[in-house]
C-alpha cells in the first residue's frame, strides 16, 4: 500500500468529510517532499477515531468557551491536574507510599520505554512502507514502460516480418525469373534478346555493299581518292601521258584525241565552206529577186551588161588577190596564233566527260558512305542500350546488397530485442500508477508538445491527461486535413475557373483563326482616329510654333507692336496699371497739344 493511500484511509476512518472522493495517488507528493513526511507517517499510524471528539464534547466545550470560563491547555492544564485534591481515602503509611511512588515511577519509565520504542518502530514501519510504495510504484511505472516497449517490439515486428515476407517475395520472383531458361518466356532486358539475326542482316548489308563497291568502281579507285587533294588538281594537257596509264591506254588516248581534234577541224572547215556557199547563195537568189522586180523599162542594154560585168569581174579579181594575200600572209599567221583555241571545245568537252565521271563516283561513295554510317550508328545504338543496361543492372544490384544489409542488421536487432523480452524478470506484471512520475522527463516533454502554449500550468499530470491532449491533438489533425481538402478542393475549383477564362481569353484573341490577334478591331480603329487627331494636333502646335516664331520676330523688329503687346498684357492682368498709363499719355499728349498751340 502506498503512503497516499494509507494518508486517504487514515482520514476515511476519522470520520473526515468528503474524505471519499479523494485519490490516494495525489497525496504521495507529500510523503516524498522532506520537511512534513515524518509527522504524516505518525499521523498516519497513531491517530484513530478515538482520537476525534464526538459531538457532545465539541458542544460542551463549546458552552464553557461561551461561559467566559478559562480553558486550561499545555503545561497550565498539567499543572492542575497534578495539584487536584486525591479523594479522601485513608492516609497510608510513609512506607507504603515510598514504594507505591517507586511503582509508579518505574511503571512510568516503562510506559516512556515503551512508548519510544513503539514511536521508533512505527517511524521504521512508515519508511519501510513508504520505501516498499515507492519501489511498487518504480515497478508499476517500470512494467507499464515494458507493456508499452513490447507491444511497439510487437508492432513493428509485424511489420518488419510483413517487409521481410513482401522482400522474400519479391526475391523469389525476381530469382525465379533471372532463374528461367532464355526460351521460357518473353525476353524482358535487351541482353536477352538475340543478336544473330541483327547481325546476319548485317553481314549481309555488308557483303552487298563491297559487291556493289567491286562493280561501280575501277580496281585502285580507293588508292586514289585516298591520295588525292587539292594540290593535285591541275589542268592537264591532251598531249601529255595520263599520270596512272599504261603506255597502250595513254597512246590509245592520244590517237583517240587527235583524231576528236582533226574530225573538228574538219568539221569546222566544212561549215565554213558550207556558210560561204549558203552566203553566195542568198546573195545570188536576192540579185535575181532584184532584177526580176525591177520593171522592164529599166532593163540594162547590152553594152551597159558588157561594162557592168567587166567591173565585177575586176572586183571579182581585186578580191581574190585579197584572199590569196590573206591565204599567203596573213592567215597562216592567225591559225598559228590560234591552232590552240580549234582544240578548246575537244578538250571542255573531255574535261567536261572526266567531271561527270568524278560526279558519279562521288555520288556512289557518298551513298556508300551513308549506308556505312547508317550501319556504324546502328552498332553505336545497341552498344549504348547494352552500357545504358549494365550500368542500369549494377545500380540494382548495389541496392540490392544495401537492403540485404539493412535486412541482416534489422534481424540482429530484433533477435536481440526478441532475447530482452524472453527474460522472465521483466515479464511481471503490476499495477500501473495513474500519474506520471516527475523524474520522467520524455513524459512530460511529450505533455508538453501535445499540449501546446497553454499559461495554466497543472501540478500533477497523469496518463489521462496525456491521452486527451493526444485525442486533442488528433482531432486538430482531423480538422486540419479537412480545412485542407476543402482548400484543395476550392483551389481545384479555382484552376478549373481559371482554365475556363484562359479558354474565354483564347477565343477572344484568336477569334477563330490559327493566327493571334493582339488587338480589338473595334479598339485599333478607335486608336487609328486617335492617332489622326494626334497628327493633326501635332501639325496645329506646329502652325502655332511657327506663327509665335514668326510674331515674335516682328514684336523685336517693330516698337509699335511691342508697346501694343504690353498695352493687351496690362489690360489682362492689371488694369490699374494700364488706367495709369493711359491717363499719363492723354496727360502727355494734352500738354503737347497745349505747347504746339501756344
Amino acid at each position: 500500500m502506498s503512503c497516499g493511500r494509507d494518508f486517504v484511509e487514515t482520514l476515511r476512518r476519522i470520520g473526515y468529510p468528503e474524505a471519499e472522493s479523494l485519490h490516494a495517488e495525489d497525496f504521495d507528493w507529500l510523503f516524498e517532499a522532506g520537511g512534513g513526511a515524518p509527522f504524516l507517517r505518525w499521523f498516519c499510524g497513531s491517530v484513530s477515531e478515538r482520537n476525534v471528539l464526538s459531538e457532545a464534547e465539541l458542544q460542551a466545550f463549546g458552552r464553557l468557551r461561551g461561559a467566559g470560563r478559562p480553558v486550561l491547555e499545555g503545561a497550565a492544564l498539567e499543572e492542575a491536574l497534578r495539584t487536584r485534591a486525591a479523594p479522601r481515602t485513608p492516609a497510608p503509611g510513609d512506607a507504603e507510599v515510598e514504594a507505591l511512588e517507586r511503582e509508579l515511577r518505574a511503571l512510568r519509565e516503562l510506559r516512556s520505554l515503551r512508548v519510544r520504542r513503539r514511536d521508533q518502530r512505527r517511524l521504521l514501519a512508515a519508511a519501510a512502507g513508504h520505501a516498499s510504495a515507492r519501489l511498487g510504484a518504480e515497478e508499476a511505472a517500470a512494467a507499464k514502460a515494458l507493456r508499452r516497449g513490447r507491444g511497439a517490439l510487437r508492432s513493428v515486428s509485424g511489420e518488419v516480418g510483413g517487409a521481410l515476407r513482401a522482400t522474400a517475395d519479391a526475391v523469389a520472383q525476381l530469382t525465379a525469373f533471372l532463374g528461367e531458361p532464355a526460351g521460357a518466356g518473353p525476353p524482358v532486358f535487351l541482353y536477352q534478346c538475340s543478336t544473330e539475326k541483327y547481325l546476319g542482316r548485317e553481314e549481309q548489308s555488308t557483303a552487298a555493299l563491297a559487291r556493289y563497291t567491286k562493280t561501280q568502281f575501277f580496281p585502285g579507285a580507293r588508292e586514289v581518292v585516298e591520295s588525292s587533294n587539292e594540290e593535285n588538281f591541275q589542268l592537264v594537257d591532251p598531249r601529255a601521258a595520263a599520270v596512272s596509264a599504261s603506255p597502250e591506254a595513254v597512246e590509245a588516248r592520244r590517237l583517240e584525241m587527235a583524231r576528236l581534234r582533226l574530225a573538228f577541224v574538219c568539221a569546222q572547215h566544212q561549215a565554213v565552206h558550207l556558210r560561204a556557199s549558203n552566203l553566195s547563195l542568198e546573195a545570188r537568189i536576192e540579185r535575181a529577186e532584184d532584177a526580176l522586180r525591177r520593171p522592164a523599162a529599166q532593163a540594162l542594154g547590152k553594152e551597159d551588161l558588157e561594162a557592168k560585168i567587166s567591173s565585177l569581174n575586176s572586183h571579182i579579181l581585186e578580191l581574190e588577190e585579197q584572199i590569196t594575200h590573206m591565204k599567203e600572209s596573213t592567215l597562216p599567221a592567225v591559225i598559228k596564233e590560234n591552232a590552240q583555241l580549234l582544240n578548246m571545245p575537244v578538250v571542255k568537252g573531255d574535261f567536261d566527260l572526266q567531271i561527270a565521271k568524278q560526279d558519279c563516283y562521288t555520288a556512289r561513295q557518298e551513298f556508300v558512305l551513308n549506308q556505312l554510317i547508317k550501319q556504324k550508328a546502328s552498332f553505336e545504338v545497341l552498344q549504348l542500350s547494352y552500357e545504358i543496361e549494365l550500368r542500369k543492372h549494377r545500380e540494382i544490384h548495389r541496392q540490392l546488397e544495401n537492403l540485404v544489409q539493412e535486412l541482416s542488421q534489422s534481424n540482429t536487432a530484433l533477435r536481440q530485442r526478441l532475447e530482452v523480452l524472453a527474460d522472465p524478470s521483466v515479464s511481471r506484471q503490476r499495477d500501473p500508477r495513474s500519474t506520471i512520475d516527475t523524474r520522467d522527463h520524455s513524459a512530460h516533454r511529450l505533455y508538453q508538445l501535445l499540449e501546446g502554449e497553454n499559461k495554466k500550468k497543472e501540478l500533477f499530470i497523469t496518463h489521462r491527461n496525456l491521452e486527451e491532449v493526444a485525442e486533442k491533438l488528433k482531432q486538430d489533425v482531423s480538422s486540419g486535413q479537412d480545412q485542407l481538402a476543402a482548400s484543395a478542393q476550392e483551389h481545384s475549383f479555382f484552376l478549373s475557373k481559371l482554365n475556363n477564362d484562359v479558354d474565354l481569353l483564347c477565343d477572344i484573341l484568336y477569334q477563330g483563326r490559327n493566327q493571334l490577334l493582339l488587338s480589338d478591331q473595334e479598339l485599333t480603329e478607335q486608336f487609328h482616329q486617335v492617332e489622326s487627331q494626334l497628327n493633326k494636333l501635332n501639325h496645329l502646335l506646329t502652325d502655332t510654333l511657327a506663327d509665335v516664331k514668326t510674331k515674335r520676330k516682328i514684336l523685336a523688329s517693330n516698337k509699335l507692336h511691342q508697346v501694343e503687346r504690353e498695352l493687351y498684357v496690362y489690360f489682362l492682368k492689371d488694369e490699374d496699371y494700364l488706367k495709369n498709363i493711359v491717363e499719363n499719355l492723354e496727360n502727355q499728349s494734352k500738354i503737347k497739344a497745349v505747347g504746339l498751340k501756344d
